[in-house]
């Protein structure tokens, strides 16, 4: 008898938020914090909810790249990830309803495996089609710049 693996879940997180700012956030077994910065009223306990959303693009970018260099046998070793994201702040100061606050982010991805470019470039466009978080991102009307290359050596 084959097992099958759902496929769909519900993902559960919970949050105890004693200020105005700080969520003390609870994921499985896991705890976090995710607040603001000093100079935006908050404590600076844990990133902003707008750096945690970028964060998880990160996450989920590595993640699903490995699973995607395994399925197809490409080796690209460990990532090196790093974004830069244009936000449009009007609306989280409520100066007015912004339909794409983050207008464009540029996803720089450096991977130190055997992979040729172009075998990282199949990678990439795998990663396109499977990472949740960048599909998020690309339907709420984000543009997002992708680079994956070599890391030199």
């Amino acid at each position: 008898m084959t097992i099958r693996p759902k496929t769909n879940v519900t993902l559960r997180v919970k949050a105890h938020c004693p200020s105005h700012s700080l969520s003390e956030v609870a994921v499985r077994d896991l705890g976090f914090s995710i607040d603001e910065p000093t100079e935006r009223g908050g404590t600076n306990k844990g990133p902003a909810p707008t750096d945690t959303a970028l964060a998880a693009l990160v996450g989920c970018t590595n993640t699903i790249g490995h699973k995607c260099a395994q399925s197809l046998g490409i080796d690209i070793g460990h990532l090196d990830i790093a974004v830069a994201c244009d936000f449009d702040r009007r609306g989280v100061t409520l100066a007015e309803e912004i339909a794409v606050p983050f207008q464009r982010i540029v996803l720089n991805v450096e991977a130190n495996g055997t992979a040729s470019n172009e075998e990282l470039q199949r990678v990439a466009a795998e990663v396109a089609k499977y990472c949740p978080l960048s599909k998020l991102f690309r339907q709420g009307g984000t543009t997002i710049e992708e680079t994956w290359k070599i890391k030199d050596a």
